[in-house]
């Protein structure tokens, strides 16, 4: 389905749920809030569905926008959605009764949805809601924030790789609406906590290096947000700090969790792809970023991201 086909099926349903993936980013949660937004300034019905699991830096933008207890939708649709493994568990019962449309931008997609608008080219699912925004006529103040939010989170504020020219285009777009988007790039690019600083010290310190630097390995254990003082809330896209480092092109970050299992994000610069990788783990995302989770130590998941790798590079 294309973007206008899309913006036209949501023209003619209503009463919508809007479901993010399980550890939201900026890119499902600000999706989501500028559909909901949109849609109601057609006169839709439109709530998200509650329990994303969000940050503080992203419970702002779900102001007012979340489902009241026992609402009943009559449209499913889910943002940055690509696997049945990534809906959070308020979102199962859905997937498992039926989603309506999955708007996404991940090579990645397992077509659950019984209609698809997918555009694997575009560096944000926010990019994707621009044009159907645009479609429906809903480009406005209220949309421009999360989708600015959606799009420069996604893309690392504009350095990462799949940043493009129509990254570019759709921001400009969106600043032509009046947003200001320094305050918004403070509070995502330019702030840490110092809880946050510290972990960074301690990754810095207990990383591990290979292939003379070209590959970085930071594991990242509970004892080691203890250590820091850290939570979840101090975490926000941790996975891009090892790529700053000079000669690194394939960064690792480990994260234990408390069932047992290691969550591995993988971040590539070089002819790497990422997706290969982590598929091989069960896991998938885009060709310079991907995830996946194992179970077993944070030494066991080193062990195996590192065979993953060392397998896509063999075969070319």
């Amino acid at each position: 389905m294309t973007y206008t086909e899309a913006a036209a099926w949501l023209r003619g349903h209503d009463r919508y749920l809007i479901l993010t993936h399980k550890r939201p980013d900026g890119d499902t949660i600000g999706c989501a809030a500028a559909l909901c937004r949109g849609l109601r300034g057609l006169g839709k019905i439109a709530h998200i569905c509650p329990g994303t699991g969000e940050t503080h830096l992203f419970t702002p933008y779900l102001e007012g926008l979340l489902a009241p207890e026992g609402y009943e939708p009559e449209s499913v649709v889910s943002v940055d959605i690509a696997a049945r493994g990534l809906f959070t568990d308020a979102g199962r019962p859905w997937l498992e009764r039926g989603i309506d449309l999955a708007i996404d931008h991940h090579p990645s997609q397992e077509f659950f949805a019984k209609e698809t608008c997918l555009d694997a080219a575009r560096a944000a699912c926010g990019e994707i809601l621009y044009d159907i925004l645009a479609e429906l006529g809903q480009i406005n103040g209220e949309t421009a924030v999360p989708l600015y939010v959606a799009v420069s989170t996604d893309t690392g504020c504009f350095q990462y790789g799949n940043t493009t020219g129509n990254t570019h285009r759709v921001a400009a777009a969106l600043m032509e609406t009046g947003l200001d988007v320094f305050p918004l790039n403070k509070r995502h690019f330019r702030t840490k906590t110092w809880a946050r600083l510290q972990v960074e010290r301690l990754i810095v310190e207990r990383m591990h290096r290979y292939e003379g630097g070209k590959i970085a390995v930071a594991p990242v254990s509970l004892s080691l947000l203890e250590e820091a003082g850290a939570t979840e809330e101090d975490m926000e896209d941790i996975a891009a700090f090892l790529g700053q480092m000079a000669g690194v092109e394939t960064s690792v970050t480990l994260r234990e969790q408390e069932d047992g299992a290691c969550k591995i994000s993988l971040r590539t610069s070089g002819g790497l792809n990422a997706t290969k990788v982590c598929a091989l783990l069960g896991g998938g995302g885009h060709a310079a970023a991907a995830g996946c989770t194992v179970p077993g130590s944070l030494e066991r998941a080193e062990a195996a991201i590192l065979a993953a790798i060392r397998q896509v590079e063999a075969d070319g």
